[in-house]
């Protein structure tokens, strides 16, 4: 994005927006990480993927995880989600240290992860049925969370009769009829096509406005991020370290329309330079192609 259009800071915030943030700092605290490190040894030595990670995030709050390929945004989500260990630090879940995985903590990922053995609506019951639970009473609760997704007409199909897009919203709904205090999200939408990404994302704004959850979501798409987030976590790679972490100033409720806003722009243009900064006198890269067309065939 060009640094000579007239943007505003990406700081300044409306006060409807500074208000909602001051609202959410009020909330109580859901995810404490303080300091969290995360090295792999391997012949060639010790690599530190992530180090000195330290960040609060409140109830019902939507936070973001971007950054370079590399930078460890897929790890630092497993860890929180407690699929992989620390090397150092602390991860508090309401002041309780993060030990494996548990039915407070839900896990998306970019894959569907669906059994395709399993209609619809025994893929949500599952963990309902894995924690005792059986009965009519698991099957209201799960065409509850169904119906949340909008798949009600879709309870008894298979995940081979779904599109990409329904399977992510049974994936969504499986997740969160274990009724987690965080939900977890790993590029959930990086394997669909546009339209079916810009209609999730829509889809989850609706889910995540009624429903009690807090939500870290890891993408690489920078307008995903704002759009979806109240603040957003900008690593940086090798080692993987914060940079900054954005209050997005673009007011709620989100609509596709703000992508062209002001402040939309100016925060996509902060995150493109904390992610792909240029060095001074950095000329634009160019492949090393050999000319096989005809003299005459150019193209600018």
């Amino acid at each position: 994005m060009s640094d000579h259009l007239d943007l505003p800071d990406y700081r300044e915030q409306s006060p409807e927006v500074a208000a909602r943030f001051a609202s959410i700092r009020q909330r109580p605290v859901k995810l404490e990480v303080c300091g969290l490190e995360k090295r792999f040894h391997s012949p060639e030595g010790e690599r530190v993927v992530l180090q000195d990670i330290s960040f609060k995030a409140h109830r019902r709050e939507f936070i973001s995880i971007i950054g370079p390929s590399g930078c460890g945004k897929s790890t630092l989500i497993r860890i929180l989600a407690g699929l992989e260990t620390i090397s150092g630090g602390d991860v508090l879940l309401e002041g309780n240290a993060v030990k494996g995985p548990s039915r407070e903590r839900g896990m998306v990922f970019q894959g569907y992860t669906l059994f395709p053995w399993l209609t619809v609506k025994k893929n949500v019951m599952f963990g309902l049925e894995v924690s005792g639970r059986s009965g009519p009473a698991v099957e209201s609760e799960a065409m509850d969370w169904i119906n949340l997704v909008g798949l009600a007409r879709y309870a008894n199909a298979y995940p081979s009769e779904l599109s990409g897009g329904m399977k992510q919203r049974v994936a969504i709904a499986r997740s969160l009829a274990n009724q987690p205090q965080i939900l977890f999200m790993d590029e959930p939408f990086g394997a669909l096509d546009a339209q079916t990404r810009a209609q999730m994302q829509a889809y989850l704004l609706q889910i995540w406005k009624n429903v009690d959850v807090t939500i870290l979501f890891v993408t690489h798409d920078l307008d995903e991020a704002i759009y979806l987030s109240d603040r957003i976590l900008v690593l940086k790679a090798n080692p993987g370290e914060i940079q900054e972490f954005i209050e997005v100033p673009v007011p709620r409720p989100r609509d596709p329309e703000q992508f062209i806003s002001p402040t939309f722009l100016a925060t996509k243009n902060r995150l493109e330079h904390l992610i792909h900064p240029r060095q001074p006198g950095q000329e634009q890269a160019r492949l090393p192609i050999t000319k096989m067309t005809a003299a005459g065939d150019e193209v600018e």
